[in-house]
């Protein structure tokens, strides 16, 4: 099955401005979120969910097809 990730502008704009070694670990990180279906959200409602890398972290929310990034951070 594919899945859908749809990023937030505010996501896209982060990514953008983001070295290329923050950028591939956030990258991973979505990456984690979809393989583990078991940490989305209930399916059509409004809960989100945080989900840590190693020096990462991604707020989503998900739907049947995939999910939105809201939110992300890198300290690196």
């Amino acid at each position: 099955m594919t899945y859908v990730v749809d990023l937030a502008p505010q996501v896209e704009k982060a990514l953008a401005e983001m070295p290329e070694d923050g950028r591939q670990e956030v990258l991973e990180t979505i990456a984690a979120v979809l393989v583990r279906r078991d940490v989305w959200p209930t399916l059509g409602g409004w809960d989100g969910a945080l989900w840590f890398g190693p020096r990462s972290w991604v707020v989503f929310v998900a739907y049947a097809d995939g999910v939105d990034v809201l939110d992300l951070g890198w300290v690196g």
